[in-house]
Parts: structure tokens; sequence; C-alpha cells
């Protein structure tokens, strides 16, 4: 890769390392596309689960006290599951209509959310526990768990910080389970592109740092209304480009 390229690698990686300290989801969204018009889907995704890790880990060990632990356990732990069994089905199912009710899903979501459409829901635990798993499998397959998992986690009415660190508590499950089978499945390849995984991994952890900064200064109100616009303009973005590859 030249080094215009690794540029772009670096800046990309610190914006979605930032959004995700905000929003709780953004790196996998952002990076992937971007690595995926250098190599094949299959190793891009397997390159951006590292940096992805790292931020992660990052983020988890600034904001694990505010864990909400009945949110995580209820929620979150079934929707790792699914994510992680998302993920390893997702070659074998995965298909455009998939990504078009997904991104009909964060659209309706983020509609719903700011309008208050689901201001007076609180799931129990039957039906959190079933949401997670679904929300989880369905992200997983169609691999973007993270806007998926921020619109379920929505439903609880966290508070900001207890919102962001749930949500990070979950994408490192997930991280933890998925991340060695993609080394053990690409290893080689990864090998070899050592050099974009650390440019992309101190974009992502340096963006996560930055992105905390600007977290921790946002009001409730606006905390809540940028994670619903988040995941309503990643659900427009992805049926933009499902129209366009038609």
């Amino acid at each position: 890769m030249s080094a215009l390229f690794l540029s772009v690698i670096l800046l990309a990686g610190a914006l979605s390392g930032a959004t995700a300290a905000v929003v709780g989801f953004g790196i996998g969204s952002l990076m992937t596309p971007l690595l995926m018009t250098r190599v094949e889907p299959s190793l891009a995704i397997a390159l951006i689960s590292i940096p992805h890790l790292a931020a992660t880990t990052v983020r988890f060990a600034r904001l694990w006290k505010t864990i909400d632990r009945n949110v995580l356990v209820r929620f979150g732990i079934p929707s790792a599951l699914g994510g992680i069994a998302g993920g390893f089905l997702s070659g074998v199912v995965r298909s455009d209509r998939l990504v078009a009710v997904l991104a009909m899903l964060l659209v309706l979501t983020g509609i719903a959310n700011l309008t208050n459409g689901f201001w007076r829901w609180h799931p129990g635990r039957l039906a959190a526990g079933v949401a997670g798993l679904l929300s989880g499998l369905f992200g997983g397959l169609v691999g973007n768990q993270g806007g998926l998992r921020a619109a379920g986690l929505s439903a609880f009415n966290l508070q900001p910080r207890a919102h962001l660190a749930t949500s990070t508590a979950v994408a490192l499950l997930i991280d933890a389970g998925r991340t060695p089978f993609y080394i053990a499945r690409s290893g080689e390849q990864l090998m070899s592109h050592w050099l974009p995984i650390i440019v992309a991994t101190a974009g992502c952890v340096g963006g996560t740092i930055a992105g905390e900064r600007i977290f921790l200064r946002l009001s409730k109100e606006i905390c809540h209304q940028e994670k619903d616009y988040a995941g309503l303009m990643l659900g427009l973005w992805l049926l933009l480009r499902g129209a366009l590859a038609d």
C-alpha cells in the first residue's frame, strides 16, 4: 500500500475511533469499506478486527465502572453470542436483502427514538434476551453489529455513559470471540499486511482517546440524539450503497 493510502487509513482510523467513542460504533462501518478498495472483503474484515479489538479494549478500560450489569446480562451477552454466530455464518447466508432489512430497521429505529416512539417501552427479561440475540445474530450476518446493538440498547433508556460502556463491553465480548478465528483463518495474509494494521490501530486508538474527551462534554439529551442520528445516517447510507450497487 502506498504512503498516501496509509495516511488515509490513519485519518480514517482516527475518525472512526472518535465516532465509536461517542456513539458506540463506527470503526467497522467506516474502515471495512475503505480497506475493501485494496483487499478482498474477507481479508478486510480480518484486518480491521485487530485495530477494532485494540480500540474497544482501550474504551472498555476507561468505561468499565459504569457498565449496567443488569442490561449486560439480559441483553448484552445474548447479543454477543448472536453476533459471534452471525459473524461465522455471514459468508454462508449473507445477502443484499438482509443488508436492506438492516438498513430499514436502523432508519425506523432512529426515527422512533427521535420522536420518542420507544420512550415508554422497557423490555422484560425474556424480551431483552430475545432482542439481544436477534440483534446480534442479524448484525453479525450483515457485518454491521454496532449500529443494530446501539439501536437495541436505546430501549433501556440508559444514562449516556452507561449506554456507551455497556455497548463497549458487548463489542469486546464479540471481538474476543471472533478475532482468534480471523487470525487462524487469515494469519499469513495478516502478517504480510502488518504495516496497515499498525497504522489503522494507531489511528483507531488515538481517535478513541480523543473522542472520549468530546463525549464527556456532551449533555444527556445530545448524547441520546447523536446516537439516534448516527444510526439513522448509517441506515440511510446502507440503503444508498445498495441502490448504487444495483
